[in-house]
Order: C-alpha cells, then sequence, then structure tokens
C-alpha cells in the first residue's frame, strides 16, 4: 500500500510542478512551443528520479511515473501558454 501511495505521489508531484513551472517561468521560451520538450522534459526527470530506485520500498515504477507526470505536465503548461488561458490581474487606479 505505501509503494501505491508513493508511486501515485510522485506521479502527480511531477505533473503539479512542472505545469506551474512552465506557466510561470517558461512563459517566454519559445523551446517549450516544440514537440519534443515534454518527451525530453520526461526523460530527464527520469533520469534524475532513477536513483532513488536503489532506496528500500521503492521501485523503478515511481521514477517512470514521475517521468510521465513531468512530461505530461510540460505539454499542458506549454498548451496553456499557446491558448493564453491565464489571467491577468491588473491594479487599476
Amino acid at each position: 500500500m505505501l509503494q501505491l501511495a508513493l508511486t501515485l505521489a510522485a506521479g502527480l508531484v511531477g505533473y503539479l510542478v512542472s505545469r506551474n513551472f512552465v506557466r510561470n517561468r517558461l512563459r517566454f521560451v519559445d523551446a517549450v512551443q516544440s514537440t519534443w520538450f515534454p518527451l525530453i522534459a520526461g526523460a530527464i526527470a527520469f533520469v534524475f528520479a532513477w536513483p532513488t530506485a536503489f532506496l528500500p520500498l521503492v521501485t523503478v515504477t515511481p521514477a517512470v511515473l514521475f517521468g510521465i507526470g513531468t512530461g505530461l505536465g510540460t505539454a499542458s503548461g506549454a498548451r496553456h501558454i499557446r491558448r493564453n488561458e491565464s489571467i491577468r490581474r491588473r491594479l487599476v487606479p
């Protein structure tokens, strides 16, 4: 049960963090709009999360789900930028 919770949390954290990072920080970077960028981001996230598989109670599955979540979150953030769905808040005098 603990392994399932770790696996789901890894995928969810990867998705949410990468989506918000792309929305807020990489808004003006043109490379984010590339079709290969989410795949590359997911692969890099997997490579960085893979050494956690050597810990007890952790398998390779959370690292794989973290990479998939990161790739999907990156694609979602890039789609958000393309559609310009961000809420612009202005201070009105």
